[in-house]
């Protein structure tokens, strides 16, 4: 929808209920939706005195009741029932006009979610081109192991991995990925060569996930007991094999440029195909704005020329 088509309906929008300040439809709205007073108040960030006071004026200026009170139970009255959609359908193109008006040209801010691993190992080193490509864009990274909610954040799309099946959301794949070990060069002239998968039982470095486990059960094989040293994320587990505290099950995407420097190596040549993919994931309306899709169309070029591992 055009920005003249937008701003069409916020004109008519306003011009309908010209008396009634936008505020106090707003507050009717907040406590409408949750039929709760002190929960409308949370949501609004403001004292349940103020939101009984704007819902008081706007039934004076309605001349109507537009909720049964009942001690501390409310419910709507027919009138504040058939005034609820209208309202909502009203405020809501309302935030969509002003946001395609302030965000609808391709300079601006454009924010994106994406793990930290993922950032750190595979898109730093390549950033700069992007930078020097879209100057105009200015691209804010948001680092974040969990699933950024799109509809209480100002992110504007996310790199995820996944399957692709995220509700409400579009995405595109960008890569696949494979999980292979890898370890110092220091260490792997100590453990001397590496013949087979369950030859790799020694000097594990291990992560709660279990990936570990899932990746010896691909080979028909099982952990053994051990000694193992416990870490949580990637690029911390990543920086121990690096200093040659052990062997790391890692991403190829996040550890075939090390591999290229030889600060790692594979000390067996086996991978595995992940079940999963990286993803680009974005809310309908922002998926194909000028900027989004700039970086979005940035990325997928750059994972296309991404080789697996050999």
């Amino acid at each position: 929808m055009t920005n003249g088509i937008y701003w069409l309906q916020v004109k008519i929008f306003l011009s309908i209920m010209p008396a009634i300040p936008l505020n106090a439809l707003r507050t009717f709205e907040a406590v409408a939706s949750r039929l709760s007073f002190a929960k409308g108040a949370e949501a609004l960030n403001v004292t349940p005195a103020a939101v009984s006071s704007q819902i008081r004026s706007l039934e004076q200026r309605l001349n109507q009741s537009l909720f049964h009170r009942q001690g501390r139970q409310i419910s709507l009255t027919e009138a504040g029932r058939n005034l609820l959609p209208g309202v909502q359908r009203g405020l809501a193109e309302l935030r969509q006009a002003v946001e395609v008006a302030s965000q609808d040209r391709l300079e601006g801010v454009l924010n994106v979610s994406m793990m930290p691993s993922f950032l750190q190992k595979w898109l730093m080193p390549r950033l700069a081109g992007f930078y020097n490509a879209k100057p105009q864009i200015d691209l804010r990274i948001n680092v974040d192991n969990t699933l950024v909610n799109f509809d209480q954040s100002d992110m504007h799309a996310a790199v995820r991995l996944g399957t692709g099946n995220w509700a409400g959301l579009k995405s595109v794949k960008l890569m696949d990925d494979w999980i292979l070990p890898v370890c110092s060069r220091r260490l792997l002239r100590k453990i001397g060569p590496v013949q087979s998968v369950e030859a790799l039982q020694s000097d594990l470095l291990f992560a709660p996930s279990g990936v570990w486990d899932a990746w010896f059960r691909e080979f028909g094989e099982s952990i053994r007991d051990g000694r193992w040293s416990l870490l949580n994320d990637s690029i911390s587990i990543l920086m121990a094999a690096e200093q040659g505290e052990g062997v790391a099950l890692s991403r190829w995407s996040l550890v075939s440029r090390d591999i290229g420097a030889k600060r790692l190596v594979r000390p067996i040549d086996t991978a595995v195909k992940a079940d999963w993919s990286h993803y680009f994931v974005a809310p309908p309306h922002y998926f194909d704005r000028p900027k989004v899709a700039d970086f979005r169309d940035w990325l997928l070029d750059h994972c296309s020329k991404f080789e697996p591992p050999e």
